[in-house]
């Protein structure tokens, strides 16, 4: 055969394999991108995953974000005399790449969360005590404790290192669709089996004393999760992650991230709140009917509504947090009862009454943070001295000696308890917080897909919650509803994910 009329063949069968690719049967045809989605909830879930859906989906498809309040959610800062202090979530983990990622792609700095030296009372004395110098710390750590406090930093970094992997995952593009199915892929049955043993069951099953449990571990949860060793084992895991050391903060506080999100996301902000989500059947431009979700809301008086072709839910299906309506939905969209734990910061600008927590007196306490047992006589989980957003020093006294305090408790301090903390106090505020879940395992996790079209992120927050989590569902629940809506079945729930990717070049 000639060269000429090798090349004819060679074009004629390019012609005929393209021809088949737009008319064979089960030939792949690229799906036009969705024209509107929207975003519930304009917290750290919501705007990261209006921002991972722009990235995905691209410039065309406009994404509606709907808050009834600020953006931000759960973080949010309060400003007093002047100055703004974290009232929400306050400090990142030095290996949380998302926000690490967020806060360098959006030309955010970073503070790092002010040092001290923290205490441990059980309401008479000082269990533990932390020293300025680190090798009399180890001594009392190993006098006290033994090697426990070891081999628990061991236990929490093989935990951190199989989480780890998520981020990998998601830089190949791989979701899940649902929660146990991503922490599966992580760490296997034995994170699996975290959910459903209580922290307790499960460092008791390590070896742990119930004395070094009491004194040191049980008050960092009470101070991050309001809860003792009742958590399940994976949000116990995350809670003593997050009293590690090199923990971060944004430099104006933790929302500007949400608000820097929203707008790389050019999304619309529609300031109000939905009332409830039905499937109905529209007609677009195309001329072809499709089932689209109207989503219902309030704005002001007015009650208007949008169609959509995506919609992802990125608030707590909670009635006290968002009272939002699954309508007409066959078969009927499940109602969870996720029960929001309620805690309250009170920010209070005094001189600490340290008899309170031990027979020293205030000029030889030098403790800026003290952390409470179960078996404690005190109405807080924890008190410590706060710095403002703004500022990368450490908190310094006004004239008469009164620092600006932050404690966590279960309700809110009367007077009497006020004046039982501190020798005399310029003020008092309070921030109340359904802040995070009510962990008692077996903790079931609520579905990521409600519908054929229609997500859910804040089900992860039943694993555990944190800024670090929200973001990492949002980029799921991105990743997720992109590869549905093109077909890609080959990038979800895969299996032995971490081998395959581990052999790739």
């Amino acid at each position: 055969m000639s060269r000429a009329a090798g090349e004819r063949v060679s074009s004629l069968l390019g012609l005929w394999l393209l021809l088949c690719s737009w008319v064979c049967p089960g030939s792949t045809e690229l799906q036009a991108p969705p024209d509107k989605i929207a975003v519930i909830g304009a917290g750290i879930g919501g705007t990261s995953a209006a921002y991972y859906l722009r990235q995905k989906f691209g410039k065309d498809v406009k994404i509606d974000l709907f808050e009834r309040g600020e953006v931000g959610g759960r973080l949010a800062t309060i400003t007093l005399q002047g100055q703004e202090y974290e009232a929400g979530g306050s400090v990142i983990h030095p290996l949380n790449l998302h926000m690490k990622r967020f806060v360098k792609d959006l030309g955010l700095s970073t503070i790092q969360s002010s040092g001290g030296l923290i205490g441990v009372s059980n309401g008479d004395t000082l269990v533990f005590e932390e020293s300025s110098w680190f090798i009399i710390n180890i001594i009392k750590l190993i006098w006290q404790y033994g090697f426990q406090p070891l081999r628990m930093h061991m236990w929490v970094e093989d935990v951190l290192d199989k989480f780890m992997r998520i981020y990998r995952y998601q830089s190949h593009d791989y979701a899940f669709s649902s929660v146990e199915n991503l922490l599966h892929s992580l760490g296997g049955d034995d994170f699996l089996g975290m959910l459903n043993r209580t922290f307790l069951e499960t460092l008791q099953k390590a070896g742990f004393s119930k004395k070094f449990l009491d004194e040191m571990i049980a008050p960092v949860n009470r101070l991050n999760y309001g809860q003792s060793m009742d958590v399940n084992g994976f949000v116990g895991a995350v809670s003593l992650a997050g009293a590690d050391s090199g923990l971060w903060a944004v430099e104006g506080g933790n929302k500007l991230v949400c608000s820097k999100l929203l707008q790389a996301s050019k999304s619309n902000l529609i300031s109000g709140s939905v009332m409830y989500i039905e499937e109905k059947t529209r007609t677009k431009q195309t001329g072809n009917p499709t089932r689209m979700y109207e989503v219902v809301y309030q704005t002001g008086s007015e009650t208007r509504s949008g169609f959509y072709d995506i919609v992802l839910v990125a608030t707590p299906l909670n009635r006290k947090m968002s009272n939002i309506t699954f309508l007409n939905f066959d078969p009927p969209i499940e109602e969870f009862h996720q029960y929001y734990k309620q805690i309250v910061a009170t920010f209070i600008k005094g001189k600490l009454n340290s008899t309170s927590f031990s027979s020293r007196a205030l000029d030889e306490f030098g403790l800026s943070t003290i952390l409470t047992t179960d078996n404690s006589r005190l109405f807080i989980n924890s008190i410590g001295i706060v710095s403002p957003v703004k500022e990368n020093n450490n908190p310094q006294p006004s004239t008469d000696g009164a620092f600006v305090w932050k404690t966590f408790s279960p309700e809110t301090l009367t007077n009497e308890q006020l004046l039982k903390l501190f020798l005399s106090y310029e003020y008092a505020v309070k921030q109340q917080w359904h802040a995070y879940p009510y962990y008692k395992p077996p903790d079931k996790c609520p579905p990521i897909i409600l519908h054929d079209r229609l997500y859910y992120l804040n089900g992860i927050e039943c694993a555990a919650s944190a800024m670090e989590m929200s973001a990492i569902a949002a980029h799921n629940a991105a990743l997720l509803a992109y590869h549905r809506w093109n077909g890609h079945t080959d990038m979800i729930d895969q299996e032995d994910l971490y081998e395959k990717l581990k052999t790739e070049l």
